[in-house]
């Protein structure tokens, strides 16, 4: 993984977040030099850091809106694409409460809406009703193959991932070049659905995932009988969730196995203490909507899969990183080993000769996309046709 950033693991994901959604290496250099002469504590250099990014996102926008102004639409969309993506970096890596990160946040929705129009992106801006609210989502369709409307997967976030990540990492145009659907969702707990609507994450994700498989039935571009569940990082607890309980899923991804979050939080507290990094326990019970760390640790132990992939009965693919440092491989192997029940399980994990052995595959994200694209089109493709 490319690491410009001595002893900051988050902030080095966070840069390769960035370079596979589109990031130029060029820009990040030039926005990460004052971080690297700035020796001050980590505060204060997490400000520098949010100037220096925030400066570059700034200008790439401004240029965007000179080509924009001009009538050069694909010119502006790229610079569009590029300002999202600086400004994403920028909102994640901040408190909560930071004022800078809500403008982030908005900056960042603004530059995709444009980036999506002037470019004619296949994606559609949709909601699925939850709850009195709604959950923000994104609809990339795929072509109909003689006729048949395409299959669909309900892809969802990790602990403080977006929709837009997901978009512009290639996830949607690598599965619709399959002919796969994908239903991008700001599930609660992530995204537009905790910072626009308030909307915690829980345990059961079988609730919302169910109404996601509700919305996808209505429309006449989806085929209603081959509609899958996938999802990365902490997405590899709700996904696998979703399936277990919700009989409509035909298939189930977990882009990074997540058996055990609530262990993991514990495990964490001891060896890391309530500082493990910046804002991390704060952000955890914003996530979870939990009041203070007491009760948010008593709440995590709820979060497990143990007992739950037992449940699910369709194709089970886990993927995982050999190096990856949040989430340890045993988890991988303990999802596979319980999921005795699915008809087709598979394990793959990813080594260093062919990449993708970080977390979400950050350090390249292309061979397990590509693989997981490939299992999904094939597993689908294999599910007979219903009249």
């Amino acid at each position: 993984m490319f690491e410009p950033f001595a002893e900051k693991y988050i902030w080095n994901l966070s840069v390769n977040l960035a370079l596979s959604m589109g990031a130029a290496i060029g820009e990040i250099d030039e926005a990460n030099r004052p971080v690297l002469a700035d020796a001050s504590s980590d505060e204060d250099n997490l400000a520098t850091f949010v100037a220096s990014w925030t400066a570059l996102a700034d200008r790439v926008a401004d240029m965007a809106e000179i080509d924009e102004a001009a009538g050069h639409d694909l010119s502006a969309a790229a610079k569009y694409r590029r300002a999202c993506v600086y400004y994403m970096t920028v909102e994640r890596l901040q408190q909560r409460t930071a004022s800078s990160r809500k403008v982030a946040y908005e900056r960042m929705l603004a530059m995709f809406a444009k980036f999506i129009r002037l470019n004619k992106e296949p994606c559609e801006l949709v909601d699925i009703p939850y709850r009195g609210s709604f959950l923000p989502a994104l609809l990339s369709v795929a072509e109909p193959v003689d006729g048949r409307p395409a299959p669909c997967i309900v892809f969802v976030n990790g602990l403080d991932g977006v929709k837009e990540m997901a978009y512009l990492s290639h996830v949607c145009s690598d599965f619709r070049a399959r002919g796969v659907s994908v239903l991008v969702v700001d599930q609660p707990g992530v995204g537009g659905a905790l910072r626009l609507n308030n909307l915690p994450a829980i345990i059961e994700t079988e609730k919302w995932a169910s109404l996601c498989v509700d919305f996808l039935q209505a429309r006449a571009d989806v085929d209603p009988d081959r509609i899958g569940v996938a999802g990365w990082s902490l997405g590899g607890y709700y996904a696998p969730r979703a399936a277990a309980f919700e009989p409509r899923f035909k298939l189930c991804v977990a882009w990074g196995a997540n058996h055990g979050w609530g262990e993991m939080q514990k495990r964490r507290m001891a060896r890391e203490g309530k500082n493990p990094v910046p804002h991390y326990w704060d952000h955890v019970m914003w996530v979870w909507g939990q009041p203070d760390i007491d009760t948010y640790m008593n709440f995590v132990t709820g979060i497990s899969l143990d007992g739950v992939v037992e449940r699910i009965r369709v194709p089970f693919l886990i993927t995982h990183g050999e190096n990856d440092r949040q989430i340890p491989v045993e988890y991988a192997h303990r999802s596979y080993d319980q999921a005795t029940a699915s008809p087709h399980r598979e394990l793959r994990i990813f080594t260093r000769k062919e990449g993708g052995i970080e977390h979400i595959s950050a350090d390249v994200m292309e061979p397990v996309r590509s693989f997981i694209a490939d299992w999904i089109a094939d597993r689908f493709a294999a599910m007979p046709q219903t009249a």
